[in-house]
């Protein structure tokens, strides 16, 4: 090995690993087209980037990419269980990066692969989760003024960047990645959407048509999870604290409820609101026995697990990645992957062609803090409208598909108010 550093859990592992990233590499063609302009023009020359994502097949092919246009690039993971240990081990091999990634770390050993991957003083951070964004604003406030600018994937994140801003504290300038249209409307939607559900039945293999289905949450990840539900044969019921996607849930065919109404007629419980307590203590109580809940929000305290191990009598692994919670009433309640993102805790995270947009934005944004010749102000941006129009592009050129062009006279049609 040349002057990269790695921490994973066995460097043996490589061989599967190298497997899964060249699958994903095949089937991302808007990210190839993307890596061989890094490739040629080398914009991360002499630029260091951190990453903290989801360490699997696909976000290999993004940090491999960064490394490719020139950047030294330190990987980690964003979630304990989300790391992918052959994938960690096959970028290790390569000898391109270093990697901080070993799934199943506990909280400690989780935070200190965070602080080792930002020690190197970055310029640009790629962020999922915000946890990177919470170091750099706390612990390592000093770093931040080294940092150019941030590019933050989901959700959760660009909601805690946003309070940081809103409260004058933001330390450098972020680009809100999830916000693009070829982010939320694909990767949230169909991608969560599938995603969840391939790792549910993977996990649990029992069948969905027929069972009753709780998403908490309507918002772009919940509308997937619910379609795909709904798709199942499920009934679907969805419970929201917003009156406006409460009503757009209605009409699309949902029961809507509170959880207090859901909790005895669900078999199925998905999370997916990036809050905390959504199902807690009172719920479990009331809920079926055998019943499955999980989470598809961030971070793992929407499904109190904390309260189930509080109020449980016992608690059995019934299953790989499952954990049965037997109440003082007899009932067991089912956690499915510890309530940590279930995707991919206990599945491979979203489909390859929905992340290869993702991850074009991810590298683009990069580029674009990367090529701004003075630092942007500090702010929470918006992905520029010519980054999310060229991912789709590229990805209808790959499909052989062409769209209408609006002629001169139709321009000037829509950009007058004198018809």
């Amino acid at each position: 090995m040349g002057n990269f550093n790695y921490e994973v859990r066995d460097i043996a592992l490589a061989p599967s690993g190298i497997e899964k990233i060249e699958w994903a590499y095949r089937n991302m063609p808007v990210l190839r087209a993307i890596e061989s302009e890094l490739i040629e023009k080398q914009p991360f020359k002499g630029l260091k980037i951190s990453v903290s994502v989801h360490v699997e097949a696909k976000t290999a092919c993004l940090a491999r990419a960064l490394a490719r246009g020139g950047a030294e690039v330190a990987l980690t993971g964003c979630n304990p269980l989300s790391t992918q240990d052959d994938v960690a081990a096959a970028l290790a091999s390569m000898d391109i990066m270093n990697v901080y990634a070993v799934h199943g770390d506990s909280e400690d050993e989780y935070w200190g692969r965070l602080k080792k991957a930002l020690s190197f003083e970055p310029d640009i951070v790629i962020d999922d989760g915000g946890d990177f964004a919470l170091l750099l604003h706390s612990e390592l406030k000093d770093m931040a003024a080294k940092v150019r600018g941030g590019c933050e994937e989901t959700t959760t994140g660009i909601h805690r960047l946003e309070i940081l801003k809103g409260e004058d504290k933001l330390l450098y300038p972020v680009i809100a990645v999830n916000d693009a249209r070829c982010k939320h409307l694909f990767d949230n939607r169909f991608g969560t959407g599938q995603s969840v559900w391939t790792a549910i039945m993977a996990t649990t293999n029992l069948v969905v048509a027929g069972k009753t289905v709780v998403v908490a949450g309507y918002g772009m990840c919940g509308r997937g999870v619910a379609m795909r539900a709904k798709g199942l044969g499920a009934k679907v019921i969805v419970t929201e604290i917003d009156p406006v996607k409460a009503c757009e849930a209605i009409m699309e065919g949902y029961q809507v409820m509170t959880m207090d109404e859901a909790a005895p007629l669900g078999d199925f419980f998905v999370t997916v609101t990036g809050c905390k307590d959504v199902i807690v203590a009172r719920h479990f109580e009331a809920m079926k026995d055998g019943a499955v809940c999980c989470n598809a929000g961030h971070f793992d305290c929407e499904v109190s697990v904390k309260d189930l191990k509080e109020m449980c009598v016992e608690q059995t692994e019934l299953r790989h990645n499952i954990i049965g919670y037997k109440l003082g009433s007899g009932k067991t309640v089912c956690v499915i992957a510890e309530g940590r993102l279930v995707n991919l805790a206990s599945g491979d995270g979203h489909p390859v062609e929905i992340m290869d947009m993702s991850f074009a934005l991810q590298a683009q944004s990069a580029m674009y803090i990367a090529n701004n010749p003075d630092r942007l102000p500090v702010d929470v941006y918006q992905t520029p409208e010519v980054i999310d129009n060229r991912v789709a592009e590229i990805l209808l050129a790959t499909k052989g598909i062409r769209i209408d062009e609006l002629t001169e006279e139709q321009k000037k049609y829509i950009s007058s108010w004198d018809l």
